[in-house]
């Protein structure tokens, strides 16, 4: 049997569970390369997942801890969508994706992992990314660090934001 290492799911497997919201305090925290936070808005934020199910996978996330979306002002609905569209843009220019799944998920029963903070996934895809791992041997390989990948995706997003202002389509 070939043994696969992923030694970065330890620290989540580890992790002192303790009441708070881990979208709040990431905003609280100083350092957004830290936290993985690559974009904030106005209402929203865009952030790296630590524990992604793919390379690239985003989330955006309203600074309000509201956990459902009609409790979203439609202000903040819009810059929700908006920042997930200009991670897309991102990951297309440094990751060349084939596709995208986008999706929320509200309520344990469909597979919230933070139950009380909404936030919109963005996880790119790749023909062929889909293989046995997953399904045998409950194992995603994830062929880049986060670091890097944070890295990349900034200066993506520099770019975006720096032709869409030229364009006069950013804001």
């Amino acid at each position: 049997m070939q043994q696969m290492w992923t030694p970065w799911r330890m620290a989540y497997i580890r992790r002192e569970k303790r009441p708070g919201c881990i979208f709040c305090e990431m905003l609280e925290a100083e350092d957004d390369r830290t936290q993985l936070i690559l974009h904030r808005g106005e209402f929203s934020f865009l952030v790296l997942n630590k524990y992604p199910y793919n390379n690239g996978h985003l989330m955006s996330v309203p600074y309000r801890h509201v956990d459902t979306l009609e409790a979203l002002g439609a202000a903040e609905s819009a810059e929700v969508l908006a920042l997930a569209a200009l991670g897309v843009r991102a990951l297309r220019r440094s990751a060349n994706p084939h596709g995208f799944n986008l999706g929320i998920n509200i309520g344990k029963v469909a597979g919230a992992g933070v139950l009380d903070h909404l936030h919109l996934h963005v996880v790119p895809r790749w023909e062929g990314d889909s293989n046995f791992m997953p399904v045998l041997a409950d194992v995603r390989l994830i062929p880049q660090g986060l670091a890097e990948t944070y890295d990349e995706l900034k200066v993506a997003l520099a770019g975006v934001l720096t032709e869409e202002r030229e364009a006069g389509t950013g804001d």
